[in-house]
């Protein structure tokens, strides 16, 4: 049993969408293909994935040196005890290998798009659903068949004013989505402030609204917006300063008693370690959105969680970026509070299985071997490019 091959092609999203910082219209991915040796009806079993969005494509370092080193390795140091699957975390280990400490997202985005696609095919050796493999060896067998799921939308477009606003948030609740976030920061404070009234006129309740200022606030901002939105009571207000800015994370801590949300711009067990250290997070209701593909992989993502529950933190508080079947598979496995959606934001890359149904905030599981990416027509076309 080996990996025979591994394949790269960087795909462009084509977005017209922006959010508060930047806008989408060069955004790359790099979607890979892990191909092993190993037959299932007449066909070698492949595990895919992509490096999520919002990080361009990123196939130089994979092709320069992650890919080198995982295909000249002995077979056999692969696999797992039984030799029967692959162990993704001897891959992982085999990708560190002549990494130097520190400076994690020109690595840790590609290495953790070829470690989750690595996932991907081991799941489908064991001929069971990702979240099934991840379950039983994370989180004890509990198995579910469905998970929350919310609606990472009102973005900032070309044309867009509060009633398209309002349509967009409407058609969401309409397909049985019961929380919606909304992007801030992008406009002046009395326009997001009115977009924010129409969101929750729409929804019916401040807590079906999140909001999302994408780390666009200095000190000032940050301050204004916050004293602002505070007495609305949101869902959760995600990223209002710089990632690394714990200082004035944890000032805003200090006065602002609904949850923040951040954590998706930070790559490593390590930062995350730091944001809780010195960020000023609550365990109690703040919320961590680590985004796996581009922080290592699966397998540091277990132990990020590990040092979170070191540190009182409940695995219902993280609620992983990317609304993309790879997460999906990753809160159902592990846990987690819950996972995003982008229905019709990024083409072939947006959303979930073509069967999936949302019903009363929540998006049911398949049955499909792996992710599941061959359920999803329009992504899996594109995927198969890579090896056809």
């Amino acid at each position: 049993m080996k990996i025979v091959d591994i394949k790269e092609i960087a795909i462009p999203l084509k977005s017209s969408l922006r959010n508060s910082v930047f806008d989408f219209s060069e955004m790359t991915t790099s979607v890979v293909a892990v191909i092993s040796d190993v037959i299932r009806n007449g066909k070698p079993l492949i595990g895919y994935a992509f490096n999520s969005t919002g990080r361009y494509a990123c196939g130089a370092q994979m092709r320069s040196r992650l890919i080198p080193r995982i295909l000249s390795a002995n077979p056999d140091d692969l696999l797992d005890a039984s030799g029967s699957n692959f162990d993704p975390a001897k891959i992982f280990a085999r990708m560190m290998l002549r990494e130097k400490p520190g400076g994690h997202s020109e690595r840790s985005v590609p290495i953790g798009t070829i470690e989750v696609a690595v996932w991907d095919l081991v799941a489908k050796v064991a001929d069971k659903p990702l979240y099934v493999v991840l379950a039983e060896r994370f989180n004890q067998g509990k198995i579910p068949t469905k998970v929350p799921c919310y609606v990472g939308g009102g973005w900032y477009a070309p044309g867009k004013g509060i009633p398209e606003l309002k349509d967009e948030i409407s058609r969401r609740k309409d397909e049985g989505y019961t929380v919606m976030k909304v992007k801030v920061g992008g406009a002046p404070l009395a326009e997001d402030l009115a977009r924010l009234d129409a969101a929750i006129e729409v929804m019916g309740s401040p807590q079906s609204i999140a909001v999302d200022a994408n780390a666009a606030w200095q000190r000032e901002s940050a301050l204004t917006y916050a004293k602002a939105l505070a007495p609305y009571g949101l869902r959760w207000l995600e990223e209002p300063t710089d990632p690394l800015d714990y200082a004035l994370l944890s000032e805003l801590s200090g006065f602002y008693e609904a949850p923040i949300a951040t954590g998706e711009n930070l790559f490593s067990t390590q930062d995350i370690r730091n944001l809780i250290q010195f960020g000023g997070l609550r365990s109690d209701r703040d919320i961590i959105q680590i985004d796996v593909p581009q922080s290592y992989g699966i397998t540091q993502f277990s132990r990020t969680l590990d040092m979170m529950a070191e540190r009182n933190w409940q695995r219902s508080q993280v609620f992983p970026h990317g609304g993309n079947l790879m997460t999906l598979a990753i809160v159902a496995g592990f846990g987690l509070g819950g996972c995003e959606a982008y229905p019709d934001v990024f083409g072939a890359f947006a959303g979930f299985a073509d069967d999936s149904i949302v019903t009363e905030g929540s998006i049911n599981l398949s049955d499909r071997p792996g992710i599941g990416f061959e359920g999803q027509n329009n992504l899996f076309s594109l995927m198969q490019t890579i090896t056809n």
